[in-house]
């Protein structure tokens, strides 16, 4: 069988909404592109589409090429007439090396069509269905070469959802996955291989157990529609609700898609909401209506979720079913983890995959959740599956046992009087420790947080160190109750001793991420603003009460906030002594990112480990000339600038950077 390379010409059959994308996606890839369909009129109306789109494409910059010249590379086709295929259409299957096939999903239609194709085409070629819901066996029943036959699924709209699911058949060979999987690359996307032709494949049936469990949730009377998509959008971290989404994509497409995947043998125990809402018409925003209310037959605004809403909705009850479906494809050898995980979050745009979410939850808890969920319904779907009870009795529980789904470093830790150190390396966290006095800052507090900051920087194996606060403060402020008594000079050295840490801060030699769990005021807002990022809870609150008590910001504050905020907004804060939310820090600049208490830990270890993989003395330099530049005027910082840009090729980290980037791996910067 020819390779990827020899794949001039693919023929798109079907001009709906998913073949003239596919038909895009491949004429921007380069390869000359046959669109058939049964008329001219589709065909020129999907001409028109395809147009449109890579005029947008090209506005933003995305193409390579002009529109007229990607348009030049796809050809129209007709290719039914009275009800037989054209010669015409036979002629454009003869000359093409790879066909993708998206017409209705009928398997009798789509038989028909693999059965003329299997004829017509030459012997190299490969026919790929982008079937959703039907079985790639018994599509490929109907040609000679059912070992040339793939499922290759496309997301809706092609050109702009990276994820591409490539699904073997019962017969089709190694060498078919690996072309079909090596052309989805050069289309741009991402592949996932489906080892086993199963009902739904690997997003269609996650999402199916994640959807029902949230129409349940509603059928059961135990939160309504608007709650269960707040704790999905809020607790989990979902772009939209579920609810919100099965209005947004068509009720009626869910409805077909689960119904033919509950026909070909996938156990589950339909929530009844969703027949009801297709079985009267209302099927989301293209009739106006569906669990939600829209202005007019599809006209789009997105339904207003308050976050407060979905307060007491159980976001694990929500998750679980589809951890348990996870299990379910890796326990089947149906798809590795790393491809279940990849599925969920490039096709339905999840924040992290399924096993992180059970990773990060507990599986005990998963399984206990579910176990909790079959004994109220009596459903069996909800059966832990085996994977996951074997997980829990050799204590596989996740990140807090070191090892679930996934293995996570050893985390070692120090705990001091004041701090706790917690070593998760490459990455260091600093936990401020006195809850009780929501972390006040004392002069104890401060020493063991400079000793700390000195010790780790001479680590090799720590590159990004965070500091976070444990209870409900990252600091509140000053311990007040230290300096009882104590004489204005003693102040003024103390505020020198605190200044000279938040400068250690600002000029260490490692990026510094403050994960701002809570209140965040007085000299502990000081101690953040010295950080080079800054990422806040949303419960956290915000200011310089400083001068409530009588005396002024004394570690930076009336330094260090104008800079961030401005003259003007900072003397406001520092005069009136407000406390600001963290939704208006985002605003102000003050904070750099606003994230969900329960997800500040992960988007903070996320962030650190993404600047881990950077070269460390790169890191070190672009820290210097912006924060050294920012001080001076522009000749001095573009002086400096071009100085550590030319010290910096005489290090090994490029002489890696270099050889990674033309050699196409991902480089392994030492710092040196």
């Amino acid at each position: 069988m020819p390779g990827v390379e020899d794949i001039k010409r693919i023929a798109v059959v079907g001009a709906g909404t998913m073949g003239h994308g596919i038909a895009e996606v491949a004429a921007i890839a380069g390869f000359e592109v046959y669109l058939a369909d049964i008329s001219e009129e589709i065909l020129r109306n999907a001409l028109e589409k395809i147009r449109w789109s890579l005029s947008k494409l090209s506005e933003k910059g995305q193409l390579r090429e002009s529109v007229d010249a990607i348009m030049a590379r796809i050809k129209p086709v007709v290719n039914l007439r009275d009800g037989e295929y054209t010669e015409e259409f036979r002629r454009a299957l003869s000359e093409s090396d790879f066909m993708i096939e998206a017409i209705p999903e009928r398997l009798d239609l789509k038989q028909k069509l693999f059965a003329f194709a299997d004829e017509a085409m030459p012997e190299h070629a490969i026919l790929a269905t982008n079937t959703s819901s039907l079985p790639i066996t018994e599509i490929a029943a109907a040609t000679k070469r059912p070992e040339k036959v793939v499922g290759m699924h496309f997301f809706n709209p092609p050109p702009l959802m990276p994820l591409v699911e490539i699904i073997r058949g019962a017969k089709t060979s190694d060498e078919t996955v690996r072309v079909t999987f090596e052309l989805a690359k050069r289309f741009g996307k991402q592949p996932v291989v489906v080892k086993k032709d199963v009902p739904g494949f690997i997003v269609n049936r996650i999402l199916a157990r994640f959807l029902n469990e949230a129409c349940w949730t509603v059928a059961r009377g135990q939160a309504s529609i608007v709650e269960v998509d707040s704790a999905v959008r809020y607790k989990l971290g979902f772009p939209m609700g579920a609810f919100e989404l099965a209005d947004y994509s068509g009720i009626d497409v869910f409805y077909y898609v689960f119904t033919a995947m509950l026909e070909r043998g996938f156990k589950i125990t339909p929530c009844p909401l969703f027949k009801e809402k297709f079985e009267r018409k209302e099927l989301g925003m293209k009739t106006g209506k569906g669990f939600y209310q829209y202005p007019a037959p599809g006209k789009y605004v997105r339904p207003s979720i308050p976050k407060e809403a979905g307060e007491k909705v159980d976001h694990v009850r929500l998750i679980a079913p589809a951890v348990n479906e996870a299990a379910w494809l890796l326990r089947n050898e149906v798809a590795t983890l790393e491809d279940i995980d990849k599925a969920v979050m490039l096709g339905l745009g999840w924040p992290k995959g399924v096993s992180d979410f059970a990773d990060e939850i507990g599986v005990d808890v998963i399984v206990e959740t579910l176990r909790k969920l079959k004994e109220e319904t009596g459903f069996e779907e909800y059966e832990p599956d085996p994977l996951l009870v074997k997980m829990v009795e050799e204590g596989r529980l996740g990140r807090k046992a070191g090892k679930g789904f996934k293995e996570y470093r050893p985390v070692e830790e120090i705990k001091k009087e004041t701090i706790l150190i917690r070593l998760e390396k490459p990455i260091a966290w600093i936990v401020l420790n006195r809850p009780n006095k929501l972390n006040a800052l004392s002069p104890k507090l401060l020493r063991e947080l400079g000793e700390a900051l000195d010790e780790l920087e001479e680590r090799d194996d720590v590159r990004v160190v965070i500091i976070t606060g444990s209870g409900r403060a990252f600091s509140a402020g000053a311990d007040v109750t230290a300096f009882a008594g104590i004489t204005p000079i003693q102040a003024a050295v103390f505020s020198r001793r605190f200044q000279e840490l938040t400068l250690k801060i600002e000029y260490y030699t490692k990026p510094v991420i403050m994960a701002l769990n809570g209140y965040t005021l007085g000299g502990g807002l000081e101690l953040a603003m010295s950080g080079d990022i800054r990422i806040a809870s949303e419960t956290a609150m915000l200011g310089q009460p400083e001068i409530n008590l009588g005396f002024i910001p004394g570690a930076g504050g009336t330094q260090r906030l104008p800079r961030i905020v401005g003259r003007s907004k900072a003397k406001e804060l520092i005069f009136t002594g407000d406390m600001i939310p963290a939704s208006e820090a985002l605003k102000l600049g003050l904070v750099d990112k606003v994230v969900p208490p329960e997800r500040l830990e992960q988007e903070a270890r996320a962030l650190a480990l993404k600047l881990a993989e950077k070269p460390p003395l790169a890191l070190m330099a672009a820290k210097y000339a912006v924060n050294y530049g920012m001080e001076t005027n522009i000749w001095a910082g573009l002086a400096l600038e071009a100085f550590e840009f030319g010290i910096l090729f005489s290090t090994e980290d490029v002489a890696e950077g270099v050889t990674a980037f033309l050699t196409k791996r991902k480089p392994k910067f030492k710092g040196r």
